[in-house]
């Protein structure tokens, strides 16, 4: 009997759903600084007399930011604990994101959104793998599908903001960022109420700690549930209680051993595929409606409802993921984006552009539902955050890529040709997954990882 089979076995109640409320809100608070970007654009713009080049910039700033913040995070992860990046990347990002907001130039402005964007990747591409090492294999993937699902409401909250906060204030776009920096003030929450990994303590040879992590979480399962814990089940796996110093070189070498390599590979361009449609599609969608004739605010109205249709794809996904296996969530979740795409490419109103665009959004944010489940399964603990970082830092190469290529694309194909090219990026990550994924679901994460990473050394 291990500590972590006591730790598995035990039932969702009321601590783990803490712990889902603690990270979901820091995913609403990433999604919300993300995704307000586009409506503080025209202000901007307004404000110091920018270029469309300018403009390019402060764009891709939050996107660059999330790529070195993410492989930052899961560095310092597996090398200091997940608990410890988790708050002071929340704080990194509050604290630039205040800068922002009262940035007195455009090179302050952009340096400010790049650093905040950092602090928000870091947070975001912890938290799953923080939070994974606690749920019980049967339940993983419907917990950390909701967990993604929080970054939906911070998108929605962006719209509202970008509809009637920033048009309706002299200073809107600036009171905006203010808004964004809100959880700042859950950082005490989150350091009173946060253990740290059990998971990751035991790798660090820290077993007392580790112990009274799983103990504690037992009482307050106990007391939360009012019946007796669940008997211990034998464990044919047990993890591994030491484990080497992570550092990139060291990292990258592993990830792409032999054992490794194809899990890697499929985790990478999976990434990359749906962080390419995504913000491809959601960077241009407001600029297409307008192209169709409509006006600026009626862009952001119609916005409001594509944004919207996130809610349910998140977490109709995340229920799914625990009865199709994650692998087949995400083909199922990709082909729909791949028939959304399509579908969008064909339309020519704004109310059709607008339905098959919230089409679109419910399988894009679904597909992300399942990706944020499957990564944290896939590495072994020791590697486990800077697995996570790495694949999510590689994903955002295609954010920052995507408005660029589509932007392209558009001049030369058209509105049909831009939605062709996602269409054909999204049928490449389909035949991906159905071919080289890893079946997850319901197997401990030792299960998953520890004989594989045996195999390595």
């Amino acid at each position: 009997m291990t500590l972590l089979a006591r730790l598995d076995r035990l039932p969702l109640s009321r601590p783990h759903y803490l712990l889902l409320l603690i990270g979901g809100l820091g995913y609403t608070f990433d999604g919300m600084d993300s995704a307000v970007v586009a409506f503080l654009l025209p202000s901007a713009q307004e404000e110091w007399g920018l270029s469309n080049g300018q403009l390019g910039f402060i764009g891709s700033a939050t996107p660059f930011g999330f790529l070195f913040g993410a492989t930052i995070a899961g560095l310092l992860g597996d090398r200091i604990g997940r608990k410890k990046v988790m708050m002071y990347a929340l704080a990194f990002y509050a604290v630039f994101s205040v800068i922002a907001a009262f940035a007195p130039n455009y090179e302050v402005f952009l340096v400010a959104r790049v650093l905040a964007g950092a602090g928000a990747g870091a947070e975001s591409a912890i938290i799953a793998p923080f939070l994974s090492e606690f749920v019980p294999a049967k339940r993983r993937g419907w917990f950390i599908g909701a967990l993604a699902g929080f970054f939906s409401f911070g998108f929605v909250m962006a719209a509202l903001i970008g509809r009637f906060v920033v048009p309706t204030f002299d200073d809107g776009w600036r009171i905006a960022q203010v808004i964004t920096a809100l959880p700042i003030l859950m950082l005490l929450w989150w350091r009173r109420s946060l253990p740290e990994s059990p998971r990751f303590l035991l790798q660090q040879g820290r077993a007392d700690e580790a112990e009274q992590v799983v103990a504690d979480l037992e009482r307050r399962v106990e007391k939360a549930t009012g019946q007796p814990l669940p008997p211990v089940p034998e464990t044919a796996v047990a993890p591994t209680t030491s484990a080497p110093k992570v550092n990139l070189i060291s990292a990258l070498r592993f990830l792409w051993s032999p054992a490794m390599a194809k899990r890697t590979a499929v985790i990478w361009l999976i990434w990359f595929v749906i962080t390419f449609s995504y913000y491809g599609f959601f960077s241009w969608i407001p600029t297409l409606l307008v192209q169709r004739g409509i006006t600026v605010t009626k862009s952001f109205e119609f916005s409001i409802i594509i944004y919207l249709a996130q809610i349910p794809g998140y977490f109709s996904a995340a229920w799914l993921s625990e009865r199709m296996d994650r692998k087949n969530t995400i083909a199922l979740y990709l082909a729909g984006s791949a028939v959304s795409a399509f579908w969008l490419s064909q339309m020519d109103s704004p109310v059709t552009i607008t339905v098959a665009g919230a089409v679109l959004s419910f399988f894009l944010n679904g597909t992300y539902a399942g990706v944020y489940s499957y990564t944290p399964e896939v590495f072994p603990t020791w590697i486990r955050a800077t697995g996570t970082g790495l694949s999510s830092a590689f994903g955002r190469v295609g954010s920052i890529l995507a408005p660029t290529i589509i932007g392209l694309s558009a001049a030369s194909l058209g509105f049909a040709g831009v939605f062709g090219l996602t269409t054909a990026v999204l049928v490449a990550g389909v035949v991906c997954v159905i071919v080289f994924g890893l079946a997850t679901a319901g197997r401990s994460l030792e299960e998953l990882t520890e004989t594989t990473e045996e195999a390595t050394r």
